[in-house]
């Protein structure tokens, strides 16, 4: 029986709508952050070293990492979500698969660790310090990398629906994460209209919506309008 650890906002919520597309019968065990730290409880250590969601048990098989574990489904569960093996198909999935967080997320990452500098709470003259040096962090590099990545996908979506054609495959639901972190910011969602567009596409799907229902509150789900 596959069994779903998944944290709260975070990587594992896609991992929930691989197993909705692909309609298997699973567990989810719901694991809360530490509302000071935002970090995942130590009770995910019991199942993974590493104590990180998400984490996937199916029988003997204990995996961490959500392309392994998108990657494991989709060749055990869910061919339909795989290109036919060794085509050029083939190959964009394996690469976007392992670009969605090898590229993509470091700079997002990134620029939330940076948000939390700013925000955490140190003595006043030490904050505009803290100022300078994430705007000049901003200004010479991260920014740039950041616009950089998403000018790339926004470009290669323009001429795809989907990550590899006209269909949805597992490597539309890897990139769902860094994607809709990157459009919960407003500016970037103006300034990326298509993968604002893609995001909501990916969002209106029926098995993506099953998912939500399962996994609980989700800060990078789809709008609500006023």
């Amino acid at each position: 029986m596959i069994e779903l650890h998944h944290l709260n906002d975070s990587r594992s919520q896609r991992i929930i709508w691989m197993l909705e597309e692909l309609q298997l019968e699973y567990d989810i065990k719901c694991y809360q952050r530490d509302t000071h730290t935002s970090l995942a409880p130590k009770s995910l250590t019991r199942v993974h070293p590493l104590g990180k969601a998400p984490i996937l048990t199916d029988d003997e098989i204990t995996l961490a990492e959500s392309g392994a574990i998108i990657d494991y489904l989709a060749q055990r569960y869910g061919t339909a979500l795989l290109p036919k093996a060794n085509t050029a198909a083939w190959w964009n999935y394996v690469y976007w698969l392992h670009y969605a967080e090898g590229s993509l997320m470091p700079p997002l990452w990134m620029g939330h660790v940076l948000a939390k500098v700013q925000q955490a709470p140190m003595p006043f003259f030490v904050r505009p310090i803290a100022k300078k040096l994430v705007a000049g962090i901003n200004d010479a590099f991260l920014s740039q990398q950041l616009h950089t990545h998403l000018n790339f996908v926004a470009d290669h979506l323009a001429c795809h629906e989907w990550f590899l054609g006209d269909n949805l495959s597992a490597v539309d639901i890897q990139m769902s994460f860094p994607l809709e972190a990157a459009m919960y910011n407003p500016k970037l969602a103006d300034s990326y209209p298509r993968i604002n567009a893609y995001v909501a596409q990916l969002q209106a799907r029926p098995a993506y919506l099953q998912a939500l229902a399962k996994g609980g509150a989700y800060v990078y789900g789809p709008k609500v309008m006023a």
